[in-house]
């Protein structure tokens, strides 16, 4: 069980440090194509690393969306949310030391690629918004997930899928949230940028957990299985 944590941990620091690391360090020269891109192949990345060892989810609605299927136990759960978070942190700290060592470089109120909505956070989408755009797209994402890892699936290429998934998720909604359909991808950068990444983290919480459960009791019906 250590080495699925820490598979699972590894996996989630590199979505971290891949995906809000493109945003803060490259985000003006690539735009959001880029940073779309940069979340997706770290998925690919991870999942034909490290998913023989851990399944590679990498996120708590993933997790929670199997567990909803039947497809994991409550204590895998909760193992593999616990090191996805430890994980999410590790690589926004390793982002934070590395952007900070840039002179020009300013914590502002939504720092490290942290998710957002409201005025001042890119498209000034409201609140309302959010939910709906991180409940839904987070749905769609595990509802992807189980159905390219479960039966009937075409083997070796639920990696590439999911990965492709995540990054059109991207091109759709960066300018609505930053996207999060995950939680610790959420915990990580507003531990450390504070403010109102903080103070709004609860919905990129709430939102892709009740989402990536939706996503798996759907699955578990058959709606969605082969």
């Amino acid at each position: 069980m250590t080495k699925i944590m820490f598979a699972e941990a590894l996996g989630t620091a590199i979505l971290v440090l891949f995906g809000c690391g493109a945003a803060v360090i490259g985000g003006a020269d690539i735009g959001f194509t880029g940073i779309s891109l940069a979340f997706g192949l770290a998925i690919v990345a991870a999942a034909y690393g490290i998913g023989a060892i851990s399944g590679a989810h990498l996120n708590p609605a993933v997790s929670l969306g199997m567990l909803a299927a039947g497809r994991m136990t409550p204590i895998q759960f909760v193992r593999h949310a616990a090191a996805q978070i430890v994980g999410a942190i590790v690589g926004a700290g390793v982002l934070y030391v590395i952007a900070t060592g840039k002179a020009s470089f300013v914590m502002g109120e939504w720092a490290l690629g942290s998710n957002g909505y409201g005025p001042g956070y890119l498209g000034e989408y409201n609140a309302t918004s959010a939910l709906v755009f991180e409940f839904v797209m987070t749905f769609i994402f595990v509802t992807v997930i189980l159905g390219a890892t479960g039966t009937g699936s075409t083997a070796g290429f639920a990696g590439l899928a999911i990965g492709l998934t995540l990054a059109g998720i991207h091109l759709v909604g960066i300018n609505v949230t930053g996207v999060s359909v995950n939680p610790a991808r959420s915990i990580g950068p507003a531990l450390f940028a504070g403010g109102a990444a903080l103070s709004q983290l609860w919905l990129f919480i709430v939102a892709p957990l009740a989402g990536g459960a939706a996503a798996g009791l759907v699955h578990k019906a058959g709606f969605t299985r082969a």
